[in-house]
């Protein structure tokens, strides 16, 4: 049984919890993460989500994303879902929360993550991810062409993020 921290509209933690799978009520919201992972050649880190992931099957995603779990911040998250997804070790003392999303229940924090890290040493959660690829700019393009690739809005700028301080959406 997964549980998530409940905050706020304003990211207040309430002091209850929310058990997964549980639909949210009103004015309830959860944290979420997602890693965006750049190599020193400047390519991003995606995966490919299990065919039997109940949202977007098969389709490419950024490096990793979760809930965070009860009692976790942001970067302690981001750490364990990179972990759990990737079977890698995370530096998160040279990234940094590039923005947070809002969304219907929530709130989705992007990290920027510089690492080297070879394909190889990865070990992928079964149950989660299928594949990964260290890709360029162009190829995330053509994936999002073929639509293979979910469609964040600003798929198009992540490549401008990499060394930007200042972030335009």
């Amino acid at each position: 049984m997964e549980e998530w921290d409940i905050y706020t509209e304003n990211r207040e933690k309430t002091g209850r919890v929310h058990i997964r799978g549980e639909k949210m009520k009103e004015g309830e919201y959860h944290l979420v993460v997602t890693a965006l992972i750049f190599n020193s050649e400047g390519k991003l880190l995606i995966q490919q989500r299990q065919a039997e992931k109940e949202g977007w099957p098969n389709f490419w995603d950024f490096s990793a994303a979760g809930s965070a779990l009860k009692g976790e911040n942001s970067q302690q998250a981001m750490a364990r879902e990179v972990k759990e997804e990737l079977g890698i070790i995370v530096n998160l003392s040279n990234s940094r929360l590039k923005f947070s999303w809002h969304f219907p229940n929530g709130f989705d924090d992007f990290w920027i993550i510089h690492q080297d890290v070879s394909l190889e040493e990865m070990t992928l959660q079964k149950e989660e991810v299928q594949n990964v690829r260290w890709v360029t700019q162009e190829e995330v393009n053509q994936l999002a062409a073929e639509g293979k690739m979910i469609p964040y809005f600003f798929l198009k700028d992540v490549f401008s993020w990499m060394h930007n301080k200042n972030l335009t959406l």
